[in-house]
Parts: C-alpha cells; structure tokens; sequence
C-alpha cells in the first residue's frame, strides 16, 4: 500500500510499531520518523513541513522494506546505519555488536586512569566499532592507541569510523585477543568482550537476534574470554597498568576471583547507571 503522503505514512507505521513489536506510542512515533528521514535523505523537521507530500515510488519501495525490517524486530541502529556513543556518531553495521550506554562506564573508568598531559600506552581487545579506542583517542590525544579485533569486517567499520572521528590516532591490528601484539607492552588494557552463555535465552531475543554471536556468546558459562583477557594480560602490562572489563551484571565475582588469580591488586567492580555490576578491573603490582 502506497500513502498519498509523508504524514500517512508515519501514522500506519506508528501504529504497526506499536502493534508489532509493543513500542510506547512516542518510541513508535519517533522511529517512524527516524526510518522516514533516513529514508528520503532529509531530517525530521523537513517531515513535518512537507508532511503532505506525496513520496515517490522509489522512495515508497525503500519505506516498505525498512518498515518490514523493523516489524522483524531488526535493530534501528542497523537499519540506519549509525548508533550515538560517547559524544559520537558512530557507523555500525551488522558485522559489529551495537554500541551500549551502559560501555560508557568503562571509558570514564579509563579516562580516570589515563593522565592528560603525559602519553600513556593503550590497548583495546575486541575492538568491534572502535567506539571505545575512539573515545579514549579525542579525550586523550597524547596517548598511543593499538585496537585489536578478530573480525575483518568489523576492523573495516572501526576504520572507517576513525577516518571521520579520529584520523591516524588508532593503530587496528586484526588478530586474537593478544596473538598478533608480540612483546609489546600498555599502560591501560581495556575490552569489552563476549560474556554471555552460549546457550542462554537472551540470544535468540530482541536485537541480540540480530548481532553478530561472536561478539556476545562466550562459552558454557559466558567466561571464556574473560579468562583470556585477564589470563594474558600481566605479559602485556606495564608495572602499575590497569585491566578494565565488561561483564554481565551476574559476573562481577567471578571477574574479580579472574582478577586475583592473575596477580591483580586494588581489584574493584563499578556499577552502571542502572545500578548494576558492569565493570571490573585491577592493577598490576609495582614490583
């Protein structure tokens, strides 16, 4: 079905939202407009000035096929391409978990420990978007950055996203976790790795459906790359240096006991704006 205008578009999609996939009537309205603007290449303002407008056909085809996109529950930040992170508009495709408020905290963890006026080595493991290593790269424009993803398709959209965000301050390495980075050392590791259990329900719900598995499943029990990151990481930290980690909100414990067999001291866990355990980290002894 083709509406005779902009504004009748928005209001059938709306209410498919609302129907489909159970979105409050303003969430609804709001990615109706976003999927419209995309859509037709202009912002939301221009959809409310030229709401009588008739689209063409082209542009009907496109609206169709995002709007049935998104009834199959398939992510907004996919469908526009983009995601918001830290002050930054990040590209994001499906070959890149999506980026979270909630891995805010691990970057103000890092910034807490990166001084402004003197360089500092650091390392981002499981890069995906690069959101993290950008983030850390504009607040800190003294410091050395090397991030590390296993996935091509995933280093293709970090570099990408640091050609706009941050020229040349990002060294990407494709690689396993620590495998392609020799002898060298950081004064800082941070990552937010794979945490849940590969056999976990979540996986088969809501966007997680459509991310990429090997960005999210990690095992029988969500570890295995957490034991990974902290297992390797004393070889690769300077005296002093700090591991910071994402984890599920049930993970804090078992992160912190990681931390302790690696020979980590001041280990702590922080909590998220919604008040759950989300991060954790410790230091390396001084000697």
């Amino acid at each position: 079905m083709e509406e005779k205008s902009v504004s009748a578009w928005l209001q059938r999609a709306a209410a498919c939202l609302r129907q489909e996939l159970g979105l409050d009537p303003d969430t609804a309205r709001l990615e109706a407009q976003l999927l419209a603007a995309h859509a037709l290449g202009v912002d939301r303002a221009w959809l409310v000035a030229h709401g009588e407008q008739a689209p063409e056909r082209a542009q009907h085809q496109i609206l169709a096929a995002l709007l049935q996109r998104r009834r199959a529950g398939e992510p907004m930040a996919y469908l526009l391409g983009r995601r918001e992170f830290y002050g930054m508009e990040l590209h994001v495709s499906p070959a890149v978990l999506i980026p979270r408020p909630e891995t805010e905290l691990l970057v103000e963890l890092a910034l807490a420990r990166l001084p402004t006026e003197r360089p500092g080595r650091i390392l981002d493991l499981g890069t995906g978007s690069g959101a993290i290593a950008l983030a850390l790269a504009r607040a800190r424009p003294l410091a050395t950055i090397v991030a590390v993803d296993r996935s091509a398709a995933a280093l293709a959209v970090a570099r990408a996203n640091a050609q706009r965000l941050a020229p040349a301050r990002v060294n990407f390495v494709l690689g396993d976790w620590y495998a392609p980075l020799g002898d060298q050392d950081f004064d800082l590791i941070v990552a937010n790795p794979p945490y849940v259990a590969a056999d976990d329900p979540h996986l088969q719900q809501g966007d997680l459906r459509f991310e990429p598995r090997e960005a999210l499943a990690a095992g029988a029990d969500g570890l295995d790359a957490l034991r990974v990151i902290t297992a390797g990481a004393p070889a690769h930290l300077r005296a002093g240096g700090w591991l910071l980690v994402e984890h599920g909100h049930e993970q804090g414990a078992a992160c912190c006991a990681l931390l302790a067999q690696a020979g980590f001291e001041d280990i702590g866990t922080w909590t998220d704006l919604a008040g759950l355990p989300r991060v954790s980290g410790g230091a390396l002894p001084r000697g």
